[in-house]
């Protein structure tokens, strides 16, 4: 059964949840997506990641599955408890 709970911050676009920061520099964006590339990388799930200088927006589906299921929900939430 799939956790359909949007995980705060979060927003549900058609499939996929997307996620946008903004930060007081790039370095810090950057500190950011390591910080969400190590986490993906524990889940063996991965965002699409569109950082635009200061702007980081993440974007979860499962791709193989064509919609959101579970893997989204839980990256997504333990995405949340990355500090920014």
């Amino acid at each position: 059964m799939i956790n359909d709970s949007v995980p705060h911050g979060w927003l549900q676009d058609g499939q996929q949840l997307v996620l946008t920061h903004t930060f007081s520099s790039f370095k810090n964006a950057m500190m950011y997506v390591n910080a969400v590339a190590e986490l993906a990388e524990l889940h063996n799930h991965h965002p699409d990641i569109r950082i635009s200088y200061c702007n980081v927006t993440l974007s979860l589906t499962t791709h193989d599955a064509g919609c959101l299921t579970e893997k989204d929900y839980t990256l997504a939430a333990d995405i949340n408890e990355i500090p920014v």
